[in-house]
């Protein structure tokens, strides 16, 4: 009997095939941008098997991106959740941010928020300048990726070495409004050239940046949001011995210190200064071939993350060490002139130093796994039949099916929609029977526990878009049901201070479904206008109560304007009501909007200006309510200079 994702997958595709919608006839506008992320093969926008957007290096360009989540707001779908010491992490489609497999040039970075406790080190891999491009996948890959692509998959494209040598020198800043902090540095250099002409190519990005911490409102003794001060660069070379044969070589290293003063909770509550100092790097080679038979690709990575943790009063976080060694590839070929078929293997293996982990502190897992995928062209329609097997050495094979199809008419309208299934494995500290720490300031002791179950999704999407010559618009209608999910429980001295003790445990279930819709227009003289609207409904299913943090809606909206000098922009991202858990219960916090303004001036082909607002209005959400996961910074008035050799 086939497995049901597939038979909802085949039932998509007879959809597919039987609806014609009676549209009138209009040109298609250009959508063979190449992705490669919903596939892991070259694939044309229009075509890729999944909800896909992509953000363009010079959207990147056109306002302050100081990590990845800035990169991302405005993309739909996509919110943020709060994860402690006023951090950010990214939600897709309300799935939680560790669900959420970050990835550059599709190989995993270290997922440190699955073993160190509020950490968004995973979105301050890659200097701005060593990105060309983004591609964001809502819904689920583990398909194609594994554990952690529950949610979705935020893919970094670097920017590869150029036929001829270019380069450009920026520096910016910015100030926050109120006299509070907050100030910003940032310079970045990048050069791209060829070493050896047709053969060997180098590129090389790096970036300092440093922002002051915003203090507290409320209480000046307190930060609101952290202060940093970072160094990333990233080289690599390009070696093309032939026509059909490239060898990739990188290494990105990075040095992050952050610092904060906080409040420590107790009988005797007194303010402390806390300082992160986080070492990265990142070496991966790889190899592409293109052979009579068909492509393949062969690659090895190490990625490594070093957080040390020091306090001027109390205790600090012992040292945290993660590594991550990875070697997968794939071959894929064609099978006659209907089916290009994907198969390939990954190795990975864990290791996490950190003395709470367990006796020794040292923990390590090894995983394993293979996929296949049949990208079958049916003339009309396009389906994708794939599954991935992962193996773990705790719970052995877990499967990862998933059926998707692509019809495009001649009128422009695109349909697609399919199925698929998702999980995620318990982390490294989660299984460990003797990992134990304090949390809540103090208040409780967490233990791990190894009898565990990975949480699991099961997601379906029907989507519907339509492109003509100066407009188009779409729109997708998803549900994720989520279970086995990881929470923590009171399990012994419940409230008491100090003693009470907490156990992770499978618990929860629920559920998420919405709709998002999305419009762009080119307007005459120079004008655009785009935007994008979610709603989410997220629910616990056992209580029967919204889940947190979610917005009902969310959206944003852009008008361009561009000449052959000139650029601007009036940018509106809505954050919708949301629920809250306050100390009577569930609270329900309005909504806010938040407006900023770009512009950029180009003197000569080589020199250009940039500058902006970024929350017009001063939004604070502090004056709001104190529940907000995380704080938005204020109106923030920022410039910048760009120079291109």
């Amino acid at each position: 009997m086939s497995h049901p994702f597939l038979q909802a997958g085949a039932g998509v595709a007879g959809l597919l095939l039987s609806v014609s919608p009676a549209w009138a006839d209009s040109a298609v506008q250009d959508l063979d941008a190449i992705v490669v992320t919903a596939t892991a093969t070259e694939t044309s926008l229009a075509d890729a098997p999944a909800s896909i957007s992509v953000i363009s290096r010079d959207d990147l360009l056109q306002r302050p991106v100081l990590d990845l989540a800035d990169a991302l707001r405005g993309t739909p779908g996509v919110t943020f959740d709060g994860i402690g010491m006023g951090r950010r992490g990214i939600r897709i489609r309300g799935m939680d941010s560790e669900y959420t497999l970050v990835l550059v040039d599709g190989q995993r970075v270290n997922a440190a928020s699955d073993a160190i406790a509020h950490a968004d080190f995973d979105l301050a891999w890659i200097p701005v300048e060593a990105i060309e491009r983004i591609e964001v996948v809502r819904g689920p890959m583990s398909s194609l990726y594994g554990s952690e692509a529950l949610g979705g998959v935020v893919n970094i494209i670097t920017r590869a070495a150029t036929d001829v040598w270019h380069g450009s020198l920026r520096h910016g800043g910015g100030v926050v409004a109120g006299g509070h902090g907050g100030g910003v540095s940032r310079t970045s250099a990048s050069a791209s050239g060829p070493l050896l002409a047709d053969r060997l190519g180098l590129t090389f990005q790096a970036e300092h940046l440093e922002r002051a911490p915003i203090r507290d409102r409320n209480d000046a003794r307190l930060t609101e949001q952290e202060g940093r001060d970072a160094d990333t660069a990233r080289l690599g070379l390009q070696w093309t011995p032939s026509a059909t044969q490239r060898i990739d070589v990188a290494h990105l290293a990075g040095r992050e210190r952050r610092v904060r003063d906080a409040l420590q909770a107790g009988r005797v509550p007194y303010v402390y200064r806390s300082r992160d100092d986080i070492d990265r790097a990142q070496t991966s080679v790889a190899h592409r071939g293109q052979w009579r038979w068909g492509d393949s690709q062969l690659r090895a990575q190490r990625a490594t993350l070093d957080r040390e943790n020091a306090r001027d009063v109390g205790a600090a976080t012992g040292p945290q060490a993660l590594t991550d060694d990875t070697v997968d590839g794939h071959v894929t070929l064609p099978l006659g002139e209907r089916h290009r078929l994907s198969a390939g293997a990954e190795w990975r293996r864990e290791r996490l130093e950190d003395a709470t982990v367990n006796i020794a502190g040292v923990v390590s897992g090894v995983h394993r796994a293979v996929f296949v995928q049949d990208e079958i062209d049916l003339g009309v329609l396009l389906l994708t039949l794939g599954n991935r097997a992962d193996h773990h050495e705790r719970f052995g094979w877990h499967h990862s099916p998933r059926a998707y199809a692509v019809r495009r008419f001649d009128s422009g309208v695109t349909l697609k929609g399919g199925a698929g299934a998702g999980f995620k494995a318990p982390t490294l500290k989660q299984l460990s029977p003797q990992y134990a720490a304090i949390g809540g300031g103090g208040m409780f002791e967490i233990v791990g526990n190894p009898a565990l179950r990975p949480e699991t999704v099961t997601t379906y999407e029907l989507g519907l878009g339509w492109s003509g010559d100066a407009l188009s618009v779409e729109a997708t209608a998803f549900r994720n049901e989520l279970d086995d999910l990881i929470q923590t429980i009171c399990t012994a001295a419940c409230g008491i201070r100090g003693a009470e003790r907490r156990s992770y445990v499978n618990v929860a279930q629920a559920r998420l479904q919405g709709v998002e819709l999305g419009a762009r227009a080119e307007l005459p003289a120079g004008w655009s206008l785009s935007a994008n609207h979610s709603w989410l409904q997220a629910r616990d299913v056992a209580s029967d109560q919204p889940l947190t943090g979610r917005p009902l809606r969310s959206g944003h909206a852009a008008l361009r304007w561009t000449d052959a000098a000139w650029n601007a922009g009036l940018r509106l991202e809505h954050t919708g009501r949301q629920w809250q858990t306050g100390t009577a219960g569930l609270v329900r916090l309005p909504g806010y909007r938040l407006w900023s303004v770009d512009l950029g001036y180009r003197l000569t082909e080589r020199i250009a200006l940039r500058g902006g607002i970024e929350n017009l209005t001063d939004e604070r959400l502090d004056e709001t309510s104190a529940l907000y996961a995380y704080p938005e910074t204020g109106r923030y008035v920022h410039a910048g200079v760009e120079v291109g050799f």
